[in-house]
Parts: C-alpha cells; sequence; structure tokens
C-alpha cells in the first residue's frame, strides 16, 4: 500500500522584477560544467568534440522528458485530479532516476547510431550527471525544497512557514539535505576520476572492466541517496514503509554490484 509525505511546492526567487527558477537556472549551469568535464575527458577515448556536443542533445531531450514523465509516475497522487499540471514542468518535478534513466537510455542510443564504445560513453555520461548534480542540486535550496528533518545542529538552514510539513510548522530549522547531496556527489565523482584515470593509465588494466566508471556510480550514488531518504521529508510514496527513492537505489546497487562482479570474476577466470 502506498502512503504519502508532505510535498512542498517550489517558487521562484524574486530579484526586483526578475525571477528566476533556481532549479532550472543551477541544473543548466551544473549541466554546462558536466559538459565541460565530459569534453575534457573524451579527449582519452579519443572521441570527437562534435560527437560530445550532439549526444548532449540527446542528453537534454531524453533526460527531461524521462525525469518528468518518471515523477508524474511516482506523483501521481498529486496529478491524477489536474492532468494539464502534467505539462507545467516550470513549477518543478524533475526527478534524479528519471534523469540517470533518460540520460543513460541516450547515451547508448547514441553510441549505437554513431558506432562509438557504448561503455566508453556510459563511463563519460556517469562523470557528466556526477558532476552537474553537484551544482543542480543547489536549485533546490533555494527553492526550499528536499530540506530534512528538523534539527538543532549549528548547520540547519530555516524554512518559511509556509512550506514547513503542518507536523513540523513549530520548528525553524531544519536539515541541510541538498548540502550533505551536493558534498556527498564531490565525494562519488572523485572516486569516479581515479577510477576513470586509473583505467586509463593502465593501472588496473590486468582487470579492465567495461564500465567500470558507470557502475562505480550506480553503486556509490545509491548508497549516498538510500542514506539520504532517512533525513528527508518530501512527498514521496512508501511501500511498506519505504521511500520509493530508497526502493529504486537498493536496486541499482544490486544491480551494479551483481554486474560488476560477474565481470570482474569472468576477467579473472581469463587471465
Amino acid at each position: 500500500m502506498f502512503l504519502h509525505t508532505y510535498h512542498p511546492t517550489p517558487y521562484l526567487a524574486e530579484f526586483g522584477i526578475l525571477k528566476i527558477h533556481w532549479y532550472g537556472l543551477l541544473m543548466v549551469i551544473g549541466g554546462l560544467i558536466g559538459l565541460f568535464l565530459v569534453l575534457r575527458l573524451a579527449k582519452f577515448y579519443e572521441i570527437k568534440k562534435n560527437d560530445i556536443f550532439d549526444l548532449a542533445v540527446y542528453w537534454l531531450v531524453f533526460s527531461i522528458i524521462s525525469a518528468r514523465v518518471y515523477y508524474v509516475v511516482y506523483a501521481w497522487e498529486l496529478y491524477k485530479d489536474n492532468l494539464l499540471d502534467i505539462l507545467k514542468i516550470w513549477q518543478g518535478g524533475l526527478a534524479v532516476h528519471g534523469i540517470m534513466i533518460g540520460g543513460f537510455a541516450a547515451t547508448i542510443m547514441f553510441a549505437q547510431g554513431k558506432k562509438i564504445n557504448i561503455w566508453q560513453l556510459l563511463d563519460l555520461s556517469a562523470i557528466g550527471l556526477c558532476a552537474a548534480q553537484i551544482i543542480g542540486r543547489w536549485g533546490n535550496y533555494f527553492n526550499q525544497e528536499i530540506f530534512g528533518k528538523p534539527t538543532s545542529l549549528g548547520w540547519g538552514i530555516p524554512i518559511d512557514s509556509v512550506l514547513r510539513p503542518a507536523q513540523y510548522s513549530g520548528f525553524e530549522f531544519f536539515h541541510p539535505t541538498v548540502l550533505y547531496e551536493s558534498l556527498g556527489n564531490v565525494v562519488v565523482l572523485s572516486i569516479l576520476l581515479v577510477l576513470f584515470f586509473m583505467v586509463e593509465t593502465r593501472y588496473i588494466s590486468s582487470v579492465r572492466v567495461s564500465g567500470l566508471v558507470f557502475f562505480g556510480y550506480l553503486i556509490l550514488y545509491s548508497i549516498l541517496r538510500f542514506c539520504l531518504e532517512f533525513v528527508r521529508i518530501d512527498y514521496s510514496p512508501l511501500l511498506f514503509g519505504v521511500r520509493w527513492a530508497q526502493i529504486i537505489s537498493a536496486g541499482l546497487f544490486v544491480f551494479g554490484v551483481v554486474i560488476l562482479s560477474w565481470q570482474l570474476m569472468r576477467k579473472i577466470k581469463q587471465k
């Protein structure tokens, strides 16, 4: 049975007469940073710059569509009586897991069409996405979204009273889950880059695994997201008391570990 928790409504921050949707703005900035990093690393695979720019268009289109469809399905209770709201993407509602699905699916399709090594592009996509998340998540901070439980810790963030869940209306400061995820992704990205350069310098070539960086991202981000869901209090369907994102994260973690382990065992047996 699905239960539901609080879902804060995002708002637009004002600068005079100019209104900026912070989530969209910072996701664009994060995406550009991720693209820049991918362009630099693509040289190691001798992938043409124009191919990366073309792939970026696939990423953008597929990720936005997938992220929106995923969120609408995920939060169907919020849309079933107002179907036109599904089209109001400017009001928020883009799920990271949906971005992952769309982005990686676009990468596979593009690689097959261009006859480029799929695993190399997936590795680059994982690094680019992780880099984008570090910056992009801060849009949620400015919109006062996906904050955590109340806290008395010194780094707690204030939340406007109108955006607090009713059960927490008497509290002012909450866990900055955006900060936690951003810092966590810095660690994840650092590990991914170490893996990337270890492979490219042949340091671990004896057990070289296709998609090592990609599966590393699935495993590491899933651990991070699973843990963060214990703190977050934003809207989420619950299945047997477990938040939906935790279920997806657990599934991705198992998938990544199983496939990575299988590939490692196969490589070792071939030696």
